[in-house]
């Protein structure tokens, strides 16, 4: 086990801790986040919830990370296993996000008559906001092997580029709350006319307060790094365990709480499969042709 030495830290290029990280922290939220994920593993086979892999995916994530942040405070010298606990600790709730773009859409599609809000269907709604969200995760993927640079220069860019990246999530978050207080309002008004017999608010307030969650961890990692890898912030771990791994914690035992198979229920919560064209029917549809009047006829019958 290698000696926490910040000190010899500040002048050693194999060591990116900025403090001594805590060991039975870091394992105390592996455990954590893997009973969680487990829940989520057990809950998206009893539901029937195949969209679930995203959530399963952030808290495989998380607990991943959490162990081999375990391994390297024990190791303190060494870049081997802080950058991948860095990296997989930065990106995992990026998986939550996804997952809450997908919930929000199934529940449009689901509940709302015309399945679109502000004349957007909810499986293009769904599909650009996780879009959005995989862009964020290229950019701050592509930040972490930068911030963990022995080149002091190199690493402020890593630090811009990530910067970029979570702002860039936070104003699709903005933009997305928008948009469900507009599902809101229309769900709002349905209630009055047809009450809804699925527990619908329940589950987007839980959206609410995840997505709430995810802000404070965001604002907590523009606050990080705004003056440099050497500010304030950055310099406790304290501030990490309570504005990055809490909330996420919270966040996935929120959705183990209040699952969204309790109201995304039946087929008809899931998105239609779009119907694959065999190779027959393709044959039979280049058979068919419009004659001159409209009416379709098919070349068998020449």
């Amino acid at each position: 086990m290698a000696k926490c030495d910040l000190v010899a830290a500040r002048e050693d290029d194999n060591i990116a801790w900025v403090y001594c990280p805590s060991f039975g922290a870091a394992v105390l939220f592996a455990v954590l986040f893997a009973l969680s994920t487990v829940a989520h593993i057990v809950q998206a086979f009893r539901f029937h919830k195949k969209f679930c892999w995203t959530i399963i995916m952030a808290g495989l994530w998380e607990t991943a990370g959490f162990a081999v942040r375990s391994y390297s405070a024990r190791e303190f010298r060494g870049l081997g296993h802080f950058i991948p606990q860095q990296l997989l600790i930065i990106l995992a709730p990026l998986w939550t996000n996804a997952f809450v773009y997908m919930v929000a859409g199934r529940m449009i599609h689901f509940l709302i008559p015309e399945k679109k809000v502000v004349g957007i269907s909810a499986r293009r709604l769904t599909l650009t906001f996780v879009m959005c969200d995989i862009l964020s995760f290229l950019i701050q993927g592509s930040s972490s092997s930068l911030m963990s640079s022995n080149n002091h220069s190199t690493v402020k860019i890593g630090i811009r580029i990530y910067m970029a990246g979570v702002g860039l999530q936070e104003f699709f978050i903005v933009l997305f709350t928008i948009l469900a207080g507009r599902f809101q309002y229309l769900m709002n008004r349905i209630d009055l006319a047809n009450p809804c017999p699925y527990p619908w608010r329940r589950l987007l307030y839980t959206l609410y307060a995840v997505l709430g969650l995810i802000t404070v961890r965001i604002i907590f990692r523009l606050a990080e790094y705004t003056d440099g890898e050497y500010s304030h912030v950055a310099s406790y771990e304290a501030y990490f365990y309570c504005l990055e791994a809490l909330p996420m914690i919270v966040s996935l035992f929120l959705f183990n709480i209040v699952h969204p198979g309790i109201v995304l229920v039946g087929p008809d919560s899931e998105f239609p499969k779009k119907a694959k064209k065999t190779k027959k029917g393709k044959a039979r549809e280049k058979m068919l042709e419009e004659d001159p009047n409209g009416t379709t006829v098919s070349m068998d019958a020449l």
